[in-house]
């Protein structure tokens, strides 16, 4: 499984919490890339409850680490 913040990002509205297939659902539906749909679907198939991406993506930076607010002159 290889993920990138572009990858994620599809999944930034998803219906969290969610299962597996219902992620899978959320993405067909919406459009995400192929490379979004195999990554959830190597996730197990156990009726597992995944309340964000950082359940499937444990290295998921949060928002302060990879935004930043430039200062205004």
């Amino acid at each position: 499984m290889y993920w990138t913040l572009e990858l994620a990002s599809y999944l930034e509205d998803a219906p969290w919490p969610a299962t597996r297939n219902e992620l899978i659902d959320y993405a067909e539906r919406t459009g995400a890339p192929l490379e979004v749909l195999e990554n959830l679907r190597e996730l197990p198939d156990d009726d597992s409850i995944y309340e964000s991406m950082e359940d499937i993506w444990p290295d998921y930076p949060s928002r302060d680490e990879f935004l930043f607010e430039e200062e205004e002159e």
